[in-house]
Order: C-alpha cells, then structure tokens, then sequence
C-alpha cells in the first residue's frame, strides 16, 4: 500500500486519479476481508462518487486538500452522518448518526475518502476486538492471531491495504496495541489535542482519537488535518499547527527508560526495543534511567476510573433514549434489565459492574476517589520527569499477539497486557508507536511532554529511518 502523503502527490500530480486508488483499495478489501473482518460497514458507492469529485475539483485546477483522493476508515465508535455507526454492539447496530464526528468533517474537508466503519471491541472494551457483536478481526500478518484492540479494525485495515489511514480511539492503548500487533505506526495525542465530538464514549477523561498509518510522515499529515479547538468540545485546547511541514529526523535527543515499564516484557521483545535504542544511541542519542514510582499503581488506578467513567457513560443505552429494546413489555425496572442484558456483551457488563460497585455509597471514597490521588500524582511525577528528558521509550505491549480465543475468558490477563499503555491516558500525554521492524508485530512506544507532538514525531522518524 502506497503511503498517504505519496498518493495525494500522485493524484495532485495527475499520475494517478481518486478513482482508481479507490478501486484498488476495494479490491484488497475483497481479497482479504473475508479472512480478517476490519470492516463492519463499507460504502463503495458513495467513496466512489466523492472521488470522481475530487478528480473533478483537480482538473478545474482546485486543491481539495492535504488528504485529495485518500481512502480512509473511521473505527466504528465515531460519528459519520448517514453511515451506521454501531460501536461494535447490539444496542446500537442500526445507528445511524445525523452528523459527523469533527474528526471526520475535518478529513472531508482535507479531500479524505471515508470508504467503511471498521471493527472494534463493543464500546471499546478489550484489547483483541474480539468482543464485537459483528464477530473478531484477525491479524492480516497471521489470521489466527488477534489484531490487538479495541481499534483492531482500524490497524488490520492500514495492515493489508485496506485504507491507507483509519482513525481509531485510544483509552488504554486502543490505538497504540493494535497498530504495535499489526506492524503499522499509531499516535495517541495529547487529551483536548484532537476533539472528542462524535465519539462514542467509554471513559471521558480518557478517551483520545488517533491515526492509525502506513508511516510517521502519515501520521503528522493526519494529526495536522485532525487536530484543532472545536468549540463543540469544552475540553479542546490545540490551536492548529503543521507538525508535517516541521517534521526532521531528530535523534539528538535524552531519552528516558522507565523501569517500570521494562518489568513482565516478553525476552524477545525487550531485545527487539533494545535493538532500536541502541541504534537512535549510534546516531547521538542518550538514554538514561528513570523511576516513576507511583506508575506501579497506575493499572489498577487506571481500571477504575475507566470502568467508573464506563458504567456513567454506558447507562443511557435504556432502550428509551438510544439503541435496542428488549419486547418483554412489562414494568419498568424488567424492562430496563432485560434490555441491557440482550444489548450486551459479557466484558461491557463487567465494566458496568464493576464501575458501578466502584461509585456506590461507602466505596466511593475508599476507590474512585483513592484513584483519582494516585493520577495526580502519577501526573506530578510525570511533569517532573519531563524536566529531565525529551521523551521516554519503551515497549508497546509486553507480548507478541496471541492466538484467537487464547485469553478471552481470561479478562484479568488482558488488563494486564494493558500495563504498559494506560499511564499515558491517565497523565494525558502523547505517545506514538512504531514497529521495531515491518511486518513485525512488536511496536516501540515514544512518549513526550504535553503537546509535545512534534518532539516525539520526529524522535520516531529518526528511528524509523534507522534499519
């Protein structure tokens, strides 16, 4: 697959034409789609009708933008006017939004093609989109391993060509472990860089939208277009900036290596990051060791505020205001019950559970609020870390992707797994992910200060660049 910024310059440049990267796109989705199911919803018509469009915007001499004639998928949990938008569950699969999320109106307006919803864990619970009501995806690099999660579909997609960009969200790691599994480049931004108008939410303190790529230069051209102040969205903070038009290999740089995260990493892994540093080190980079104390306790912090913030936001779905009824017709509170249960699945009901128990009278304090010091702190001592390095570095995920139905009635495991992403999303920093080698499915992550995007965009060029 030919990257993003490669193939607006071919079509601006008249190699190429909107049309027939569309149609070659589709047909990888034909040949792969039947073995991996990133995609829960494709519109090939309608992606067609906006690329004669922009074929016809560059023959009268117009620009239509940073992304002309790019095929794009957007992760189910995001708002697209007149697309089913389903989240992955029952409750909601004959959704169909009436607006766009601003991410998406954003890369409309860029000329971005959206092509398809792909597939994602149901509300964006799990990290092997194995828990969508649509079935799992499967990792194009070896079908009967998972893709990572929940933005599975986003990152399978990117993997085999079936869009040369999807757009995912990240609440723990949802951006970075699939594209780390699926051997693509995945950047989680700052809280409030990216607005969160038109996503689905699970935990909204949390919740990020990131892009999933073909490469770093990808990522800043989608960062650029996506990223912005949307009054729509109270907690958006970035004015626009073009981290693409500034984006240099930069390894001149002091990288910290957080101990905590190094700990329960897979050998192989742990010398596959090694192996990276080592050569960002050859080019003048320093490293040097790190304590953050307080990220032993971030996981388990981390659980409970996603999961509180879960069973709040997920409550709306009653069968009155939002998605399935259940047609048992009878008082209320059965109604309700009933129809949350056939809506469903087991890891949404879980997390409801498990938030609820966490905000209930008398463990309120003794928990979420518990949990709530511990972030602050993490965030103090990540604030001051930052005085003394660039960025920091470590593995994405501490293991390889597993095998499809390994760990699934394991959910302890898969929380687990989770370790070494979710600190971010509780301190609110950017991180990117990039593959250690293509076609690999071990990512290396690079995480910077806040909106410190361009930092980390172009410490993770300069070690893509490195072979």
């Amino acid at each position: 697959m030919i990257e993003a910024w490669k193939t607006t310059q071919r079509i601006k440049n008249g190699e190429d034409t909107s049309v027939e990267v569309v149609e070659r796109v589709f047909e990888n989705i034909k040949k792969h789609e039947k073995n991996v199911n990133a995609y829960i919803t494709l519109e090939k018509e309608k992606a067609l009708n906006q690329a004669r469009k922009i074929d016809k915007a560059i023959k009268n001499g117009e620009d239509p933008g940073p992304l002309a004639g790019v095929p794009i998928g957007i992760k189910d949990s995001i708002s697209t006017a007149g697309m089913k938008t389903t989240c992955g569950s029952k409750t909601l699969q004959n959704y169909i939004p009436p607006y766009d999320a601003y991410t998406v109106q954003q890369i409309k307006e860029a000329g971005g093609i959206v092509i398809g919803k792909t597939n994602c864990d149901e509300f964006c619970m799990g990290s092997t989109t194995e828990t969508s009501y649509f079935g799992e995806t499967r990792n194009p690099l070896n079908p009967d391993l998972v893709p990572g999660g929940s933005s599975g579909g986003s990152a399978a997609a990117v993997s085999y060509g079936g869009a040369s960009i999807a757009l995912g969200s990240d609440t723990g790691g949802s951006v970075r472990c699939p594209a780390a599994f699926c051997s693509v480049v995945g950047l989680k931004p700052t809280y409030g860089s990216v607005s969160r108008h038109g996503l689905v939410a699970y935990g909204s303190s949390l919740d990020q939208i990131g892009p999933i790529t073909q490469d770093v230069k990808d990522a800043a051209l989608t960062y650029d277009v996506i990223s912005g102040n949307d009054p729509q969205d109270p907690t958006s903070n970035t004015t626009k900036q073009n981290h693409l038009q500034n984006l240099e290999p930069d390894p001149d740089v002091t990288l910290g290596i957080p101990k905590q995260l190094q700990e329960g990493v897979d050998p192989e892994i742990k010398q596959k990051t090694n192996e990276k540093i080592d050569k960002l080190r050859d080019l003048g980079a320093e490293t040097k060791r790190i304590d953050i104390p307080s990220l032993e306790y971030a996981l388990p912090a981390y659980c409970i505020i996603s999961m509180s913030e879960a069973s709040s936001n997920l409550a709306r779905y009653d069968g009155v205001r939002y998605g399935h009824r259940s047609k048992s017709n009878e008082d209320w509170n059965t109604e309700f019950s009933k129809t949350r249960a056939e809506s469903f699945g087991d890891e949404v009901k879980r997390r409801i559970i498990l938030g609820t128990y966490a905000l209930s009278a008398g463990y309120y304090d003794r928990y979420y609020n518990k949990a709530l010091k511990i972030r602050n702190l993490l965030t103090k001592e990540f604030k001051q870390t930052f005085k003394e390095v660039d960025a920091l570095i470590s593995p994405t995920m501490p293991y390889k992707p597993f095998e499809i139905g390994e760990k699934i009635n394991d959910p302890l495991s898969l929380y687990m797994g989770d370790a070494l992403n979710v600190p971010v999303n509780m301190v609110g920093n950017p991180s990117i992910t990039i593959p250690t080698n293509k076609n690999e499915p071990i990512g290396i992550q690079i995480i910077g200060d806040h909106h410190q995007e361009q930092k980390i965009l172009n410490i993770a060029k300069a070690m893509e660049e490195t072979k």
